[in-house]
Protein backbone atom coordinates (compact mmCIF):
# COMPACT_ATOMS: atom_id res chain seq x y z
CA UNK A 1 0.00 0.00 0.00
CA UNK A 2 1.10 3.39 -0.91
CA UNK A 3 1.14 6.33 1.49
CA UNK A 4 -0.74 9.02 0.06
CA UNK A 5 -0.45 11.58 3.05
CA UNK A 6 1.28 14.21 1.46
CA UNK A 7 -1.29 14.41 -1.78
CA UNK A 8 -4.47 13.33 -0.21
CA UNK A 9 -6.81 16.02 -0.89
CA UNK A 10 -5.02 16.98 -4.19
CA UNK A 11 -7.74 16.53 -6.94
CA UNK A 12 -5.29 14.56 -8.86
CA UNK A 13 -4.33 11.52 -6.34
CA UNK A 14 -3.40 9.14 -9.30
CA UNK A 15 -0.54 11.75 -10.45
CA UNK A 16 0.62 12.20 -6.84
CA UNK A 17 0.34 9.01 -5.54
CA UNK A 18 2.61 7.88 -8.39
CA UNK A 19 4.86 10.68 -8.17
CA UNK A 20 5.50 10.24 -3.96
CA UNK A 21 6.09 6.49 -4.89
CA UNK A 22 8.79 7.81 -7.60
CA UNK A 23 10.47 9.90 -4.83
CA UNK A 24 10.86 7.15 -2.63
CA UNK A 25 13.12 5.20 -5.04
CA UNK A 26 15.98 3.73 -4.00
CA UNK A 27 17.27 4.66 -7.28
CA UNK A 28 18.86 8.15 -7.68
CA UNK A 29 18.76 8.87 -11.35
CA UNK A 30 14.61 8.26 -10.47
CA UNK A 31 14.21 10.86 -7.99
CA UNK A 32 16.34 13.03 -9.60
CA UNK A 33 14.06 12.96 -12.79
CA UNK A 34 10.92 13.08 -10.95
CA UNK A 35 12.16 16.38 -9.25
CA UNK A 36 13.43 18.28 -12.57
CA UNK A 37 10.63 16.87 -15.13
CA UNK A 38 7.64 16.08 -13.21
CA UNK A 39 7.95 18.62 -10.55
CA UNK A 40 9.79 21.06 -12.15
CA UNK A 41 12.25 21.59 -9.50
CA UNK A 42 15.19 24.08 -10.11
CA UNK A 43 18.29 22.36 -11.21
CA UNK A 44 20.17 24.27 -9.10
CA UNK A 45 18.41 23.74 -5.57
CA UNK A 46 20.34 21.98 -3.00
CA UNK A 47 17.84 19.37 -3.61
CA UNK A 48 18.50 18.61 -7.19
CA UNK A 49 21.83 19.14 -7.38
CA UNK A 50 23.03 16.74 -4.08
CA UNK A 51 20.45 14.10 -5.87
CA UNK A 52 22.53 14.11 -9.47
CA UNK A 53 25.64 13.99 -7.26
CA UNK A 54 24.31 10.84 -5.82
CA UNK A 55 23.45 9.19 -9.42
CA UNK A 56 26.76 7.66 -10.81
CA UNK A 57 27.08 5.51 -7.15
CA UNK A 58 23.12 4.79 -7.70
CA UNK A 59 22.34 0.70 -7.88
CA UNK A 60 21.54 0.58 -11.16
CA UNK A 61 24.14 2.81 -12.50
CA UNK A 62 26.81 1.22 -9.97
CA UNK A 63 26.23 -2.78 -11.63
CA UNK A 64 26.14 -1.08 -15.27
CA UNK A 65 29.64 -0.15 -14.15
CA UNK A 66 30.98 -2.56 -12.76
CA UNK A 67 33.66 -4.82 -14.26
CA UNK A 68 34.64 -1.85 -16.72
CA UNK A 69 38.01 -3.53 -18.26
CA UNK A 70 40.96 -0.95 -19.17
CA UNK A 71 40.23 -0.05 -22.96
CA UNK A 72 36.88 0.96 -21.37
CA UNK A 73 34.86 -2.32 -22.61
CA UNK A 74 33.45 -5.01 -20.41
CA UNK A 75 35.12 -8.16 -21.87
CA UNK A 76 32.58 -8.95 -24.43
CA UNK A 77 31.68 -7.58 -28.12
CA UNK A 78 30.45 -3.72 -27.39
CA UNK A 79 27.17 -5.09 -28.62
CA UNK A 80 26.69 -7.99 -27.44
CA UNK A 81 22.86 -8.10 -25.87
CA UNK A 82 22.47 -6.94 -22.94
CA UNK A 83 25.70 -7.02 -21.57
CA UNK A 84 28.04 -5.02 -24.15
CA UNK A 85 29.38 -1.30 -23.58
CA UNK A 86 26.81 -0.26 -26.57
CA UNK A 87 23.87 -1.01 -24.18
CA UNK A 88 25.32 -0.55 -20.96
CA UNK A 89 25.91 3.77 -22.31
CA UNK A 90 21.98 3.87 -23.24
CA UNK A 91 21.11 2.59 -19.80
CA UNK A 92 23.76 5.01 -18.26
CA UNK A 93 22.64 7.72 -20.58
CA UNK A 94 19.09 7.29 -19.66
CA UNK A 95 19.79 7.27 -15.90
CA UNK A 96 21.38 10.84 -16.49
CA UNK A 97 24.84 10.29 -15.87
CA UNK A 98 26.58 13.78 -16.40
CA UNK A 99 28.64 15.07 -19.66
CA UNK A 100 32.26 14.29 -19.33
CA UNK A 101 31.68 11.04 -16.54
CA UNK A 102 34.91 9.48 -17.26
CA UNK A 103 33.65 5.95 -16.79
CA UNK A 104 31.33 6.42 -19.97
CA UNK A 105 33.75 8.53 -21.84
CA UNK A 106 36.23 5.16 -21.86
CA UNK A 107 33.35 2.92 -22.66
CA UNK A 108 32.50 4.69 -25.90
CA UNK A 109 35.88 4.01 -27.50
CA UNK A 110 35.20 0.08 -28.58
CA UNK A 111 31.76 1.02 -29.23
CA UNK A 112 33.21 4.09 -32.14
CA UNK A 113 35.83 1.50 -32.92
CA UNK A 114 33.59 -0.55 -33.98
CA UNK A 115 31.11 1.18 -35.82
CA UNK A 116 33.76 3.47 -37.85
CA UNK A 117 35.88 0.55 -38.52
CA UNK A 118 36.43 -0.98 -41.96
CA UNK A 119 35.02 -4.06 -41.63
CA UNK A 120 31.99 -2.69 -40.36
CA UNK A 121 31.54 0.64 -42.84
CA UNK A 122 31.93 -1.40 -45.75
CA UNK A 123 29.05 -3.94 -44.61
CA UNK A 124 26.36 -1.50 -45.99
CA UNK A 125 24.75 -2.38 -48.95
CA UNK A 126 22.99 -0.09 -51.33
CA UNK A 127 20.25 -2.18 -52.93
CA UNK A 128 17.51 -0.61 -55.82
CA UNK A 129 19.02 2.89 -54.03
CA UNK A 130 18.79 2.44 -50.39
CA UNK A 131 21.24 1.73 -48.18
CA UNK A 132 20.42 -1.48 -45.94
CA UNK A 133 21.36 -0.65 -42.97
CA UNK A 134 21.09 -1.61 -39.01
CA UNK A 135 20.71 2.31 -38.21
CA UNK A 136 19.58 2.04 -34.82
CA UNK A 137 23.15 1.01 -33.90
CA UNK A 138 24.92 4.10 -34.82
CA UNK A 139 22.04 6.10 -33.82
CA UNK A 140 22.00 5.07 -30.19
CA UNK A 141 25.67 5.57 -30.39
CA UNK A 142 25.51 8.91 -31.70
CA UNK A 143 22.52 9.72 -28.66
CA UNK A 144 24.84 8.85 -25.53
CA UNK A 145 28.45 10.35 -27.50
CA UNK A 146 26.82 13.26 -27.44
CA UNK A 147 24.82 13.63 -24.18
CA UNK A 148 28.51 12.85 -22.75
CA UNK A 149 30.33 15.23 -24.70
CA UNK A 150 31.54 13.95 -27.62
CA UNK A 151 30.13 15.47 -30.49
CA UNK A 152 33.35 17.26 -31.49
CA UNK A 153 34.82 13.69 -32.43
CA UNK A 154 35.56 13.06 -35.35
CA UNK A 155 34.39 9.02 -35.40
CA UNK A 156 31.21 10.92 -33.96
CA UNK A 157 30.71 13.03 -36.68
CA UNK A 158 30.98 10.33 -39.13
CA UNK A 159 28.13 8.62 -37.51
CA UNK A 160 25.83 11.65 -38.05
CA UNK A 161 27.15 12.08 -41.61
CA UNK A 162 26.73 8.26 -42.16
CA UNK A 163 23.00 8.17 -40.75
CA UNK A 164 21.84 11.44 -43.14
CA UNK A 165 23.22 9.76 -45.75
CA UNK A 166 21.60 6.32 -45.03
CA UNK A 167 18.15 8.03 -44.75
CA UNK A 168 15.14 6.35 -46.84
CA UNK A 169 12.61 8.74 -49.14
CA UNK A 170 10.18 8.51 -46.11
CA UNK A 171 11.60 9.86 -43.83
CA UNK A 172 13.75 6.50 -41.67
CA UNK A 173 16.22 3.95 -42.07
CA UNK A 174 15.92 -0.21 -42.61
CA UNK A 175 18.35 -2.80 -42.67
CA UNK A 176 15.29 -5.69 -44.83
CA UNK A 177 18.05 -6.38 -47.68
CA UNK A 178 15.30 -7.50 -49.74
CA UNK A 179 14.83 -5.77 -52.94
CA UNK A 180 11.13 -4.77 -52.22
CA UNK A 181 11.81 -3.62 -49.13
CA UNK A 182 10.86 0.18 -49.59
CA UNK A 183 9.14 0.93 -46.32
CA UNK A 184 11.50 2.57 -43.14
CA UNK A 185 11.43 -0.17 -39.93
CA UNK A 186 9.86 1.60 -36.92
CA UNK A 187 12.83 -0.17 -35.27
CA UNK A 188 15.30 0.66 -36.74
CA UNK A 189 14.19 3.75 -37.07
CA UNK A 190 13.41 5.25 -33.46
CA UNK A 191 16.84 5.36 -31.89
CA UNK A 192 17.87 7.06 -35.34
CA UNK A 193 15.84 9.64 -34.34
CA UNK A 194 16.66 9.87 -30.50
CA UNK A 195 20.86 10.04 -32.04
CA UNK A 196 19.83 12.72 -34.25
CA UNK A 197 18.51 15.03 -31.86
CA UNK A 198 20.95 14.86 -29.36
CA UNK A 199 23.65 15.55 -31.89
CA UNK A 200 21.55 18.65 -33.29
CA UNK A 201 21.00 19.52 -29.75
CA UNK A 202 25.24 19.20 -29.40
CA UNK A 203 25.64 20.84 -32.59
CA UNK A 204 22.61 22.76 -34.57
CA UNK A 205 24.45 20.87 -37.57
CA UNK A 206 21.86 22.35 -40.09
CA UNK A 207 21.71 19.06 -41.96
CA UNK A 208 21.23 17.05 -39.16
CA UNK A 209 18.07 19.08 -38.23
CA UNK A 210 16.63 18.52 -41.84
CA UNK A 211 17.03 14.73 -41.58
CA UNK A 212 15.82 14.93 -38.22
CA UNK A 213 12.35 16.15 -39.08
CA UNK A 214 12.16 13.70 -41.84
CA UNK A 215 12.39 11.43 -39.23
CA UNK A 216 9.87 12.65 -36.91
CA UNK A 217 7.59 13.30 -39.83
CA UNK A 218 7.49 9.73 -40.32
CA UNK A 219 6.50 8.62 -36.56
CA UNK A 220 4.05 11.15 -37.35
CA UNK A 221 3.09 10.20 -40.32
CA UNK A 222 1.91 7.25 -39.12
CA UNK A 223 0.09 8.51 -35.66
CA UNK A 224 3.04 6.46 -34.07
CA UNK A 225 1.33 3.16 -34.84
CA UNK A 226 -1.16 2.99 -37.10
CA UNK A 227 -0.57 1.70 -41.27
CA UNK A 228 -0.39 5.05 -42.98
CA UNK A 229 -2.00 3.65 -46.48
CA UNK A 230 -5.02 1.87 -44.15
CA UNK A 231 -4.97 3.59 -40.75
CA UNK A 232 -4.95 0.16 -39.10
CA UNK A 233 -2.81 -0.77 -36.06
CA UNK A 234 0.86 -1.58 -37.52
CA UNK A 235 1.11 -4.91 -36.66
CA UNK A 236 4.95 -5.93 -34.59
CA UNK A 237 7.53 -5.86 -37.16
CA UNK A 238 9.22 -9.42 -37.55
CA UNK A 239 13.13 -10.50 -37.42
CA UNK A 240 15.51 -11.17 -40.34
CA UNK A 241 17.02 -13.40 -38.11
CA UNK A 242 16.69 -17.41 -37.81
CA UNK A 243 16.40 -17.46 -34.57
CA UNK A 244 12.53 -16.67 -33.23
CA UNK A 245 12.41 -14.66 -31.23
CA UNK A 246 8.39 -13.35 -29.59
CA UNK A 247 7.30 -10.00 -31.14
CA UNK A 248 5.14 -7.21 -29.16
CA UNK A 249 2.63 -4.99 -29.94
CA UNK A 250 4.05 -1.50 -30.83
CA UNK A 251 0.83 -0.14 -28.39
CA UNK A 252 2.51 -2.53 -25.61
CA UNK A 253 4.46 -1.06 -23.13
CA UNK A 254 7.86 -1.84 -22.02
CA UNK A 255 11.81 -0.94 -20.78
CA UNK A 256 13.78 -0.57 -21.38
CA UNK A 257 13.56 -0.93 -24.94
CA UNK A 258 16.94 -1.28 -26.64
CA UNK A 259 16.48 -1.02 -30.30
CA UNK A 260 12.60 -1.95 -30.17
CA UNK A 261 9.45 0.11 -30.24
CA UNK A 262 6.35 1.15 -28.43
CA UNK A 263 4.54 4.36 -28.48
CA UNK A 264 5.95 5.31 -25.22
CA UNK A 265 9.31 5.16 -26.02
CA UNK A 266 8.20 6.97 -29.69
CA UNK A 267 6.29 9.88 -27.40
CA UNK A 268 9.59 9.96 -25.41
CA UNK A 269 11.60 10.11 -28.34
CA UNK A 270 9.41 13.05 -30.46
CA UNK A 271 9.00 14.90 -26.58
CA UNK A 272 12.59 15.14 -27.05
CA UNK A 273 12.61 16.46 -31.15
CA UNK A 274 10.19 19.07 -30.23
CA UNK A 275 7.08 17.21 -31.64
CA UNK A 276 4.51 16.35 -28.78
CA UNK A 277 2.03 19.26 -29.47
CA UNK A 278 1.81 17.79 -32.75
CA UNK A 279 -2.13 16.55 -33.05
CA UNK A 280 -1.60 12.94 -34.39
CA UNK A 281 0.33 12.24 -31.25
CA UNK A 282 -2.36 12.66 -29.20
CA UNK A 283 -4.16 9.16 -29.90
CA UNK A 284 -1.00 7.51 -28.78
CA UNK A 285 -1.33 9.60 -25.71
CA UNK A 286 -4.21 8.38 -24.59
CA UNK A 287 -3.70 4.99 -24.94
CA UNK A 288 -0.59 5.84 -22.75
CA UNK A 289 -2.94 7.04 -20.13
CA UNK A 290 -5.47 4.52 -20.13
CA UNK A 291 -2.59 2.20 -19.53
CA UNK A 292 -2.32 3.47 -16.04
CA UNK A 293 -3.40 1.35 -12.83
CA UNK A 294 -5.50 1.48 -10.33
CA UNK A 295 -2.51 2.79 -8.00
CA UNK A 296 -1.80 5.62 -10.53
CA UNK A 297 1.47 3.71 -12.09
CA UNK A 298 2.33 1.62 -15.19
CA UNK A 299 3.30 -1.75 -15.08
CA UNK A 300 5.00 -3.30 -18.18
CA UNK A 301 3.20 -5.34 -21.15
CA UNK A 302 6.11 -7.22 -22.24
CA UNK A 303 10.05 -7.78 -21.85
CA UNK A 304 12.89 -7.85 -24.03
CA UNK A 305 15.43 -8.80 -21.35
CA UNK A 306 16.06 -11.57 -18.93
CA UNK A 307 17.93 -12.09 -16.05
CA UNK A 308 18.05 -16.31 -17.00
CA UNK A 309 20.31 -17.46 -19.14
CA UNK A 310 17.82 -19.87 -21.53
CA UNK A 311 18.69 -22.81 -22.00
CA UNK A 312 18.81 -22.91 -26.92
CA UNK A 313 22.25 -22.33 -27.77
CA UNK A 314 21.77 -19.26 -29.71
CA UNK A 315 20.29 -17.90 -27.14
CA UNK A 316 22.33 -18.48 -24.49
CA UNK A 317 24.53 -15.15 -23.58
CA UNK A 318 21.38 -13.21 -25.62
CA UNK A 319 19.25 -11.17 -24.48
CA UNK A 320 20.75 -12.00 -21.34
CA UNK A 321 20.46 -8.39 -18.58
CA UNK A 322 22.69 -7.57 -15.48
CA UNK A 323 20.12 -5.26 -14.60
CA UNK A 324 16.83 -6.13 -12.67
CA UNK A 325 14.65 -3.58 -14.32
CA UNK A 326 11.86 -4.89 -13.03
CA UNK A 327 8.66 -7.36 -14.23
CA UNK A 328 4.82 -7.71 -13.14
CA UNK A 329 5.08 -4.91 -10.60
CA UNK A 330 4.77 -1.61 -11.36
CA UNK A 331 7.65 0.00 -13.45
CA UNK A 332 9.37 2.76 -12.30
CA UNK A 333 10.93 4.10 -15.92
CA UNK A 334 7.55 3.42 -17.21
CA UNK A 335 5.92 5.19 -14.74
CA UNK A 336 8.39 8.19 -15.20
CA UNK A 337 8.53 8.36 -18.48
CA UNK A 338 4.81 8.42 -18.63
CA UNK A 339 4.46 11.27 -16.40
CA UNK A 340 6.89 12.94 -18.52
CA UNK A 341 4.43 12.61 -21.71
CA UNK A 342 1.10 13.47 -19.35
CA UNK A 343 3.15 16.63 -18.08
CA UNK A 344 4.69 17.91 -21.08
CA UNK A 345 1.28 17.23 -23.01
CA UNK A 346 -0.57 19.41 -20.41
CA UNK A 347 -2.32 16.75 -18.52
CA UNK A 348 -1.40 17.88 -15.44
CA UNK A 349 0.57 20.56 -13.62
CA UNK A 350 3.16 19.81 -11.33
CA UNK A 351 2.04 19.52 -7.49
Amino acid sequence: MIESSLFEDDPETENNRAIEWLLQSEDPSVRYFTLIDVLDKSGESAEVAKTRKLIPHGPRASILLDGQQADGGFGVHPYQKWTGAHWRLVSLVELGIAQGFRPGVRATDPVLKWLVGESHVHNVPRINGLYRRCASQEGNALAVCSRLGLSNDQRVTQLAESLVEWQWPDGGWNCDRKEEARHSSFNESLSTLWGLVEYYRATADKRVAESMEKAAEFFLRHRLFRSCRTGEVRQPETFHSKVYRSTHSFTELHYPLYWHYDILQALTILHRAGKLGDSRTQEAIDLVESKRGDDGRWRPEGYYWSLKRKTRPKLAVSNVEIVNWGRKEPNEFITLNALRILKAAGRFRAG
